[in-house]
This record gives C-alpha cells, structure tokens and sequence, in this order.
C-alpha cells in the first residue's frame, strides 16, 4: 500500500498508512491455505525439478513457470490456467474453461509462445498434475524445444511464484465481488491480469509492474 502510494505522488510511510487503515477499519486478511488441484497418472513420466526453487533466471525466456487452479461462480466451477515468464513474472499466457482438461493448459502453453516466440531450451516448470505429464503435453514441449522440470507432490512452494499470483487474483481480486456467471468471471481475470502485467509492482522487480520491468531492460521482444 506504501509503496502504490509513493509511485502515486503521495508522501507517505507506513506509520500514517497504518493509521489510514484502522480508520477506515481495513485489515490485511490471510490467504486460505494451498490445495492440490491435479494429480497424475501413475504410467506418466515425470521430470526432474531442474529449479529447486531457484525462482530468478537471468534473462527473459529463460525459464517458465506454469499451474491450474480453480475460480468459483454461481454456475458452478471454472480452471485457470497460467504460464508466467519467472523473469519478470508476467503473465504470458493463459487460458480460462469450465474442464480442466489437457486442453486447458495446452492453449494456455501456445499462447504464450505465439508472443514470445522464445528460443528452444527454455525450461517449463510445472507441478506433476496429469495435464502437464500427460504424454501429449510432453509432445507439445517437445515440438517448441522446451525442457520440462516438475515440483515435488503437493509441495507448494516447488511453484511458490505462480501460487502467489493465484493468491493475489483470488483475495485481492476475485474474492472481492460476486461472481455470478462463467463468463463474467473470465471478462473478470482478463481485466485482473492486464493490471497484473501493467501496474502491479512487484518486489522482485525493484517495484516496478513486469511489462514496467521488461521494458527497462529492454531485451524483451513483443513488450505489448
């Protein structure tokens, strides 16, 4: 809140924000814990952990991170499915369906490559859910030149980034206003995460949203 504040223009410290708030009597509320969404299929092949939650590659394309999780609605339940660039933590692509099928995260995948149009040998990080080891999702990797890497069994913070973002969508976004039908909740999540790639700030990123980022460094292609 501090830091969206100073960007804002306003000369402010944490103190007065604090007090701010009680006045207002706005409370910092905790996220509800992790829960498992997928899980595999015994004859699928999983890959190494290439990170061990080494979240900080050096360069854009580098390494990709992608997860499900599920949004609820007052006609029942719909999957999300995102790939963000670990660089800069932007979103680079994603997809939104009723099924949680291979199909989800199959165009969530093809999205993000048809912006990025990476270099192979970019790693893919997943959890062992049996969307991402299914042997049709391998081949898809395997025709973009990717390299698969898979987190441990329902261990979190193996893709802690990507589960921070699903937790800022749902608390700080999602959770915030009734979801009546499907399709609002997806115009919903595609409004969050433009605001998410162009005006969130980010830590990691030196307090600047991810597109802010990329451009700074100016080694990113298709920027908008």
């Amino acid at each position: 809140m501090v830091k969206r504040l100073r960007k804002e223009g306003y000369k402010v410290g944490r103190y007065f924000v604090r007090k701010i708030m009680h006045r207002l009597r706005l409370k910092v509320t905790q996220r509800v814990a992790y829960k498992v969404t997928t899980k595999r299929k015994h004859t699928d092949t999983v890959a190494d952990n290439l990170l061990n939650m080494n979240f900080n590659p050096t360069a854009a394309n580098q390494v990709w991170a992608g997860d499900v999780s599920y949004l609820k609605t007052g006609e029942g339940w719909m999957y999300l499915a995102v790939v963000m660039d670990l660089y800069s933590r932007r979103i680079v692509g994603w997809h939104i369906d009723k099924r949680m099928t291979v199909d989800l995260v199959f165009k969530a995948l093809k999205k993000a490559h048809n912006l990025r149009q990476p270099p192979k040998g970019v790693i893919f990080h997943s959890d062992r859910g049996s969307q991402y080891t299914s042997k049709d999702y391998q081949k898809l990797l395997g025709r973009y030149g990717m390299r698969a890497s898979m987190g441990d069994v329902g261990a979190c913070w193996d893709n802690a980034v990507v589960e921070r973002f699903f937790g800022s969508l749902k608390h700080d976004w999602i959770l915030k206003i009734n979801q009546p039908t499907r399709a609002f909740i997806k115009q919903d999540v595609t409004v969050y995460i433009k605001y998410y790639n162009l005006e969130r700030l980010h830590s990691a990123n030196g307090d600047l949203s991810p597109i802010e980022f990329e451009n700074s460094k100016q080694n990113v292609s298709d920027i908008a």
